[in-house]
């Protein structure tokens, strides 16, 4: 299995995690919350019978004690309805304008208490106080604010991993171009003395094109980490090149074919780095293939602003849950392979020349579609 799977399903357990301490933390504050309800609730039959008393008040009642039981209430909004529905009194109500209002919405809420009088009735409604109103909210608002805080640090990490990945490739990338300088430059020199040795040996071309190529993949290893200065180029050109180069290190039974509108399109791009992502996909198309025979397309297309570019191979195709994971660095689907040849394709594309790329489409055992989009010169 590739470490980007183990990864993937190592994050959903963390999430898995984090939602039940989530719902475990909100059935805390739920039966919190309803425990401080049932005490209001009490507290506020003791007010009622309180007041009860106060309206039978005789020689045997304690009228210092009942007053202040109904003073001692600073919190819960209570009114206090007469047989008709008329306000008769109410305490811990900021907006008076709409007090039988208000007390409607706590009758219709079933927040009421009845006391019975000789012959007639008084009824006690009453609300969750404030501070039971704030600790019912609480919980989420705390969650959505520790949320906030998991999802900056999460990306803060993701943001400094990525950016030691890149410190890495920069300086292999580096390293790598200076390794293979002192070998190309000695290889040069030996096809020169080739050539004086042997002019008429039809190898001897070729030899100095492959070093000449190994060349160029020392100038695009060097150019990794550095913004390379895009320069308006012929979208055709490249895509020639790419097929020559591809065509001669390819079997036969696979044909690679371009097709470009009549004119030259021009882009600004660094010829040299694009040439190899072309190239990346036009090998991963192959590899696609499995040895066996098909056809790779470059399509050359002008739509409005965009130029694009499309690679269209009739391979193996791409699994649809593997369509997302594509570009991840370390992703492949091959034996032997880093998975990190459609990723660096990416950077180059939307980093290095403000792109885009995507998989356009893909059917297993039909084929895959790779589009680049660029803006034109």
């Amino acid at each position: 299995m590739q470490w980007t799977e183990k990864t993937r399903r190592i994050k959903n357990w963390l999430v898995v995690v984090a939602i039940l301490i989530a719902v475990a933390a909100l059935l805390a504050s739920r039966y919190l919350v309803r425990d401080l309800q049932r005490e209001e609730q009490g507290k506020m039959e003791v007010w009622a019978k309180a007041m009860e008393a106060l309206n039978q008040e005789d020689e045997m009642t304690y009228l210092m004690l009942v007053t202040q039981v109904m003073e001692s209430n600073n919190t819960i909004p209570v009114i206090v309805l007469d047989s008709k529905d008329q306000v008769m009194d109410y305490r811990n109500i900021d907006d008076t304008t709409s007090v039988r209002e208000y007390a409607m919405r706590m009758k219709q809420s079933g927040n009421v208490i009845r006391i019975e009088l000789d012959g007639d009735y008084q009824q006690v409604c009453y609300d969750e106080s404030i501070m039971l109103k704030r600790l019912t909210y609480y919980p989420y608002w705390a969650l959505a604010i520790v949320m906030v805080f998991a999802l900056v640090a999460v990306f803060a990490i993701l943001a400094a991993k990525r950016a030691e990945q890149n410190k890495v490739w920069v300086g292999l990338s580096k390293e790598t171009a200076h390794q293979l300088g002192t070998p190309i430059s000695s290889l040069m020199a030996w096809v020169e003395v080739l050539k004086e040795s042997y002019p008429n040996d039809a190898l001897i071309p070729e030899m100095a094109k492959d070093v000449k190529r190994l060349e160029r993949i020392a100038e695009r290893f060097s150019k990794i980490g550095s913004l390379p200065e895009p320069v308006e180029t012929s979208m055709n050109e490249v895509l020639d090149r790419v097929i020559e180069y591809m065509d001669k290190r390819t079997s036969q039974k696979i044909s690679i074919k371009g097709h470009y509108p009549d004119h030259a399109v021009m882009v600004r791009i660094n010829a040299s780095l694009f040439e190899w992502v072309i190239e990346n996909l036009c090998k991963n198309a192959v590899d696609a293939m499995e040895g066996g025979a098909g056809k790779i397309d470059l399509w050359l297309l002008e739509e409005d602003d965009i130029v694009a570019v499309e690679v269209v191979d009739t391979g193996k195709g791409i699994k649809k849950k593997d369509i997302k994971n594509v570009f991840r660095p370390g992703f492949t689907t091959k034996k032997r392979g880093w998975g990190l040849g459609l990723s660096l394709a990416k950077r180059i594309v939307e980093e290095y020349h403000k792109g885009h790329i995507y998989v356009k489409s893909s059917e297993q055992g039909r084929g895959t579609t790779f589009r680049i989009e660029l803006k034109k010169a």
